[in-house]
């Protein structure tokens, strides 16, 4: 009984050979049939014959065949990959495949109660999270590096080339930034964020922004329980922009996710990624903004920490380390010294 099934499925993929033939085929879509063929122990000279009409839509990356080769092609499927390969140097490579979805620690989902009251708490704090913070000044270091030949999904080998250290002033809900040294802050070459030091909370959960909110699941950081939401904001409501040396902007799409600690309804971290249309020449943008509590003058309040920024222009990658420090209040007549050391620049 075995055998027979066996061989009624050896007999029903040939005969898909040629109707797969008679339409392109992803690497993907290659590859599922190549791995199909060594499990089903079809014969080589039919495989290699299959391959020889086949046309690829993205580039056959010699790594792939490797793969193929010692999960079980034969001599004349891998002289046939081998084939393909070459015709297709010229295509775009296959996009990356998605990252694992995170695995949640902790305890069940909270009920949809709980996690709507939550939100609604959370969204209560935003709201009232610029109007409620004092004038501020503190320094921001940025140190940049570069990947010249960045792959985004693999492991970057990040080259650092400078570290910028700004005074950042927040007056009337406002944000400003003055490069340390009197130069303005877009003269320098490379990557930079603007925006993400108290904007980005708020803009958020501004209702204007229409922004949709959905729990996702538990995480651990540091030993302590976080919801996790994701959320996301259209094309028409965002108003996060990218620009591309002063000439190129666009306003898109984009979406991530907000911790919000178990035991406190407030926001702990927030990621962005935007939606990128293909065309563009940044791509692969993702920032992650982290806050903690800060004293300033005997108060506490709850401001960014830090924040990460990545991004791929063609086949360089930019990577951005932001530190938010020397929190203090901001009065006409303050003078602020910053001294060289404190800002890591070597």
């Amino acid at each position: 009984m075995g055998l027979a099934i066996s061989r009624i499925a050896v007999s029903i993929f040939a005969l898909s050979l040629p109707l797969l033939a008679q339409t392109p085929l992803s690497v993907d879509k290659l590859v599922e049939s190549v791995r199909s063929s060594v499990k089903l122990k079809l014969p080589d000279k039919e495989v290699a014959a299959y391959l020889a009409s086949v046309r690829l839509t993205q580039k056959l990356e010699d790594q792939t065949i490797e793969d193929l080769q010692t999960a079980g092609a034969g001599p004349r499927t891998v002289a046939a990959l081998t084939r393909l390969a070459d015709q297709s140097a010229k295509l775009a490579a296959p996009p990356p495949p998605p990252p694992p979805k995170p695995v949640s620690t902790g305890p069940p989902p909270p009920s949809k109660e709980v996690q709507d009251l939550v939100l609604r708490e959370v969204r209560e704090y935003a709201l009232n999270y610029l109007q409620s913070l004092p004038n501020f000044l503190c320094l921001q270091v940025t140190r940049r590096s570069m990947d010249t030949h960045y792959k985004p999904g693999g492991e970057p080998s990040w080259t650092p080339i400078d570290t910028l250290a700004e005074k950042l002033s927040y007056v009337d809900h406002r944000e400003s930034y003055e490069l340390i040294g009197g130069k303005p802050w877009d003269k320098p070459g490379g990557a930079l964020s603007r925006g993400e030091w108290a904007s980005l909370m708020g803009l958020l959960f501004d209702p204007a922004t229409e922004t949709n909110f959905r729990w996702e699941r538990w995480t651990s950081i540091d030993k302590k329980l976080y919801h996790v939401y994701e959320y996301s904001v259209d094309q028409a409501h965002s108003r996060e922009s990218l620009e591309v040396d002063k000439q190129q902007r666009i306003t898109p799409a984009y979406h991530g996710e907000i911790f919000v600690p178990h035991d406190a309804n407030v926001v702990w971290r927030i990621t962005v990624i935007p939606d990128i249309p293909a065309d563009f020449p940044m791509q692969d943008v993702k920032e992650t903004l982290k806050y903690d509590y800060v004293d300033i003058s005997g108060q506490r309040f709850l401001l960014p920490l830090s924040s990460e920024v990545t991004m791929r222009v063609g086949r360089v990658g930019n990577h951005n380390e932001i530190d938010f420090r020397r929190y203090q209040k901001y009065s006409a007549d303050t003078k602020l010294i910053f001294d060289e050391s404190d800002t890591d620049i070597k």
